[in-house]
């Protein structure tokens, strides 16, 4: 489950995390209030999102999906049997 919210949170923080790597090689303060302007902010959120975005659309079309059916977990014989797919 943390997966579902790390990856496109990733994904989303990555141009603020580009941009203050920027300002720290530039031998700004990336900290400042006065380097994280509406536009550039407002930029980078823009940019977020469709990576975000983007990276649903590709896990969903390039990511593993298994065939057949799902049998539930049940007891067999006193034993517990896990849930597979057949």
């Amino acid at each position: 489950m943390a997966r579902v919210i790390l990856e496109p949170a990733l994904l989303f923080l990555s141009p603020f995390l580009a941009y203050a790597a920027y300002l720290y090689l530039r031998n700004r303060y990336p900290f400042a209030v006065d380097h994280w302007t509406r536009s550039a902010v407002s930029s980078l959120a823009l940019a977020g999102l469709a990576m975000a975005v983007a990276g649903l659309f590709v896990l969903g079309f390039f990511s593993e999906r298994r065939g057949g059916t799902y049998v539930p977990a049940h007891i067999e014989n006193g034993r517990l049997v896990s849930g597979h797919t057949e």
